[in-house]
């Protein structure tokens, strides 16, 4: 691979502006690597990158990765609101929301159901380690009945599934993966960026410090022996798509909006190839999910190659709002007349 990407930037161009005080080992940490190789391979233009955060341990990471990108870190909850903000000020900047399972699932549920609802255009990625690290290791929402952490407690109440829940919001782009596969996170990651609409990953991220008991359904161990692929994920850009060759069966080739590509091909004990197209195939593969306890399956749930973003439905302009002058804002006093006239 050259040392240089499409718009002639390196690798170290993409890295944050401070090094981590997370805990050594956190899957939280490997989620930024992912994020890092995965807009360095995208080519995106750093300076066209807006970050948002909630609070918890996941606030950290937009501190890590693109330095020279806008970041900004919302009170608990309201990541989503600071992103569509950004997102409607200027359509074409590249927005990447990072948040946590407590900041996720538990305050900010309402922020998050309705950013799925208006489809805006980001990439929503959870790191999900199913407590709150950040006060020191309560079970969170997305922990699941039974799971024991190392103070000896064990959660009394059902998980909420954020993919479940996003898939039936009617999100357009639903993925879940693992911190530990770099291959397929950063895959996931530049297929995100290339939807059009809210790309939303859950990315089960370790706690090594609260949640990684051998037992432990989100620790590093149990998701190395029990994590099962739904398929081998590949995107392919733009400008290389004329180079695909699709592999001779037991694959699927689905065409993005923008002229890229997501390649997915059987696993080799899979007779057959999972349709991430297809809602009824996600929703049964997600009940499954649920009721098989001893694996979590991984990879691209749902897509909607034809999801229409929020900027779409308001039919922005061409132009980024933030860039237009007073003369395309301001409205003749006939304009303005009118919109009077209609409150009337």
């Amino acid at each position: 691979m050259s040392d240089t990407n499409t718009i002639g930037l390196t690798k170290a161009d993409y890295a944050g502006d401070s090094k981590s005080t997370l805990c050594l080992g956190c899957g939280h940490d490997q989620i930024t690597r992912e994020i890092i190789q995965a807009v360095f391979l995208a080519g995106v233009d750093p300076y066209n990158v807006v970050k948002t955060s909630g609070i918890g341990c996941s606030s950290k990471t937009p501190a890590y990765f693109v330095g020279n990108g806008y970041g900004i870190n919302s009170v608990h909850g309201r990541m989503p609101s600071i992103a569509t903000g950004a997102n409607m000020a200027n359509k074409n900047l590249v927005t990447i929301g990072v948040s946590g399972d407590g900041d996720t699932a538990s305050i900010g549920i309402g922020q998050f159901m309705h950013a799925v609802r208006r489809n805006t255009n980001m990439v929503y990625i959870v790191e999900n380690n199913g407590v709150y690290g950040l006060t020191k290791g309560q079970f969170s929402a997305t922990s699941e009945k039974g799971s024991r952490k190392k103070g000896g407690d064990t959660n009394d109440y059902s998980d909420i599934d954020l993919c479940k829940l996003a898939v039936e919001l009617g999100c357009g782009f639903v993925a879940r993966s693992f911190s530990g596969d770099q291959k397929q996170m950063t895959s996931l990651i530049r297929a995100a960026i290339n939807h059009k609409g809210l790309a939303f990953i859950d990315c089960i991220s370790p706690c090594v410090t609260f949640n990684n008991l051998p037992d432990s359904t989100k620790g590093f161990d149990w998701l190395r022996e029990h994590n099962v692929k739904l398929h081998e994920l590949g995107f392919v850009p733009e400008y290389d798509a004329e180079k695909v060759e699709q592999l001779p069966g037991g694959s699927v080739t689905v065409d993005m909006p923008d002229g890229s590509l997501i390649r997915l091909s059987a696993l080799s004990d899979d007779p057959t190839v999972y349709d991430p197209t297809d809602i009824a195939a996600a929703r049964k593969q997600l009940e499954k999910d649920r009721v098989d306890q001893a694996h979590v399956y991984t990879g691209l749930i749902y897509v909607d190659p034809a999801s229409q973003a929020l900027d779409d439905t308001m039919r922005l302009p061409d132009v980024p709002l933030c860039q237009l002058g007073e003369a395309e804002l301001r409205p003749s006093r006939e304009q303005f007349d009118g919109l009077l006239a209609g409150f009337r």
